[in-house]
């Protein structure tokens, strides 16, 4: 039948990030207070200094297209800004600049990965990671981590799990969805171990700049002896409050560059150019905006890990960066609910919608990121959102115990 779906959309599963806001949003049109734990995209504005340049950048033309990759402008920001940050230099023919940081993964995926190729991604892992692999045909090898390891791959566990087939890894630090992050010490045990083997190590630093307690996060590609195997994925989404300016890059091997301005040139050309320019704004300006930024994180996060703890039956370890609260919900399987296909709680997509029925708490079901009985709490809101929804959460949890 010519009008039928091609196959590969058989292997893709929906996100249940936007899922979860999709029916918070229904709730709040019928009336119901709801809490927005849900999209990890912050609630500041973009600083104003960036908005600024933005408009100044479309009074001088920024309209029309520019280079594929990116503008040498903002090629030569990100550059200055890697060598400033990771301490190795960068050349402008490194780094493919496109929308977003998941559009940048994606070209990365039909550049790197053909049917046969293994692709190992820690659990929990961002959604959208295995999503891609299985899209191109390739298949994502899962690997555990455990809690108490600070949801980190191990050396040794990497170890096991490589083998002729593995095209890639990739790692995400800080996490989406646990907030874990890799001190260098750990990480520089994972690139000697890469270093090994012939496969590109795929480091995820969107988060980078977010982390807290004096943590200092050290790059693989600062580390590593086999820097022509690291491929760094960065953006200005989360540290500069830009998720809808849409602007994310890669910094690779220049052979890989190439290849990414042919997919790139195929599909969607350049990043919209005043985008780019704000971004330019970003990465050059005053970082003033983004510790003011990060330090409220901090707060907040200080703030939900203790109020998700404070609910009987709840444990939470404290993250070391991005905006997530990582939950160990299982201590309430059972619990009675009308809603729940049994009349009790039988799992974390039960939980989360009894949270959100119930309280108004919309947070995503850890099943979603490889980690059943677990959610994930942002907390990129309000520190009022954060008190009222989980003391909301922390009633219908005692309430439903009571009547256990």
């Amino acid at each position: 039948m010519s009008t039928r779906l091609a196959k590969r959309l058989d292997v893709v599963q929906p996100s249940a990030t936007l899922a979860v806001s999709a029916r918070a949003a229904a709730l709040k049109a019928q009336g119901k207070t709801i809490y927005p734990f849900g999209v990890g995209e912050p609630d500041f504005d973009t600083p104003v200094h960036i908005r600024d340049a933005a408009k100044a950048a479309l009074d001088k033309g920024a309209t029309r297209y520019t280079a594929v990759t990116g503008t040498p402008e903002l090629k030569k920001a990100i550059a200055e800004d890697s060598v400033k940050r990771r301490g190795v230099p960068c050349d402008p023919s490194q780094i493919v600049v496109g929308v977003g940081a998941k559009h940048v993964l994606f070209n990365l995926a039909l550049a790197l990965y053909e049917p046969g190729d293994e692709v190992i991604i820690p659990a929990p892992y961002w959604v959208s990671y295995p999503e891609q692999v299985r899209l191109v045909g390739a298949e994502p090898v899962i690997v555990e981590t455990r809690e108490e390891d600070g949801f980190r791959l191990s050396p040794a566990a990497l170890e096991k799990a490589l083998t002729p087939k593995t095209k890639a890894v990739i790692l995400c630090t800080p996490s989406n969805p646990t907030g874990s992050a890799y001190p260098e010490s750990e990480m520089r045990a994972i690139c000697e171990v890469m270093a090994k083997h012939d496969a590109w190590l795929i480091v995820d630093e969107i988060y980078a700049e977010l982390v807290y307690d004096g943590f200092k996060h050290v790059s693989a590609l600062t580390l590593s002896s086999a820097k022509e195997r690291i491929i760094v994925v960065d953006g200005v989404s989360k540290t500069y409050a830009m998720t809808g300016w849409r602007i994310g890059w890669s910094i690779t091997p220049p052979h890989v560059a190439k290849v990414m301005d042919i997919v790139q040139s195929q599909s969607t050309t350049n990043a919209a150019a005043v985008a780019q320019a704000a971004a330019v704004a970003a990465l050059t300006g005053t970082h003033e905006p983004v510790e003011t930024m990060r330090k409220r994180f901090e707060s907040r996060r200080d703030l939900i890990v203790e109020r998700l703890k404070a609910i009987p039956g709840v444990k939470c370890r404290t993250p070391e960066g991005a905006f997530y609260a990582f939950a160990d919900f299982r201590g309430l399987l059972g619990l009675p609910w009308s809603g729940a296909a049994s009349g009790k709680l039988a799992d974390d997509l039960e939980i989360a919608k009894f949270l959100l029925e119930e309280s108004g708490c919309a947070a995503v079901p850890g099943s979603a990121f490889g980690a059943p009985g677990y959610l994930r709490f942002s907390y990129a809101t309000s520190e009022e959102n954060i008190e009222k929804g989980l003391a909301a959460a922390k009633a219908v949890v005692e309430a439903a115990r009571a009547k256990g």
